[in-house]
């Protein structure tokens, strides 16, 4: 569980303390110098980073490649980068890597809140929640690429449960095919998005 004066002084304030927790419990790691990396869907194995250099080297040395995802919310390392040298350590801090992660993950409840045409009612707040934590995971939503999409505005309010409780069926459950979604596509999705930085010095 994260400590609760980390989430007040770092989380987005748009979304609950209970919301960030499930979503870091859905999609990240306890250690804030986690780095996973991804090529299609074969994890590749790297070293238990013990410090925020070493953390870093790896990457570096793999973005561009492969999927990698970093910290505590797995934040997706490449987002809004045009150089390589652009990557900087705050990815790894704990507060930097909680602040840039939440504040996606709000754009991200904002744009499939928006999807669903930003109900009112709280109940429709868990499957909003689930194809979030899915577009988090996979960097797609009814195909549109939500780490680089544009903000729906702050005026979009995500019904949250006063409660702040998702009953346990849909806070673990998988996230349902959609209508006329093959079974290989989710599979394929399920990969986590490719960070292209192959135009790194593109003038275009």
């Amino acid at each position: 569980m994260l400590d609760a004066a980390l989430i007040k002084e770092c989380a987005d304030p748009s979304l609950t303390p209970a919301i960030v927790e499930k979503f870091v419990m859905a999609v990240g790691s306890g250690d804030p110098l986690a780095v996973t990396v991804k090529s299609g869907d074969r994890l590749i194995l790297v070293p238990k980073a013990t410090s925020t250099e070493e953390a870093m080297a790896i990457v570096r040395q793999y973005a561009g490649q492969a999927v990698v995802r970093v910290g505590l919310t797995q934040f997706p390392a490449g987002v809004g980068v045009k150089q390589a040298s652009d990557l900087k350590p705050d990815l790894v801090d704990a507060c930097d890597n909680l602040r840039k992660g939440t504040t996606m993950f709000a754009k991200v409840l904002r744009i499939v809140a928006k999807w669903y045409g930003n109900p009112a009612s709280k109940e429709v707040f868990p499957q909003i929640f689930e194809d979030a934590i899915y577009a988090w995971k996979t960097g797609e939503f009814e195909g549109v690429g939500v780490f680089r999409a544009e903000d729906p505005g702050k005026a979009v309010d995500v019904p949250q449960p006063s409660e702040e409780k998702i009953p346990a069926e849909e806070e673990n459950a998988e996230p349902r095919p959609r209508e006329g979604e093959p079974e290989t596509a989710q599979d394929v999705g399920r990969a986590g998005i490719r960070i292209d930085l192959s135009r790194i010095g593109d003038q275009r």
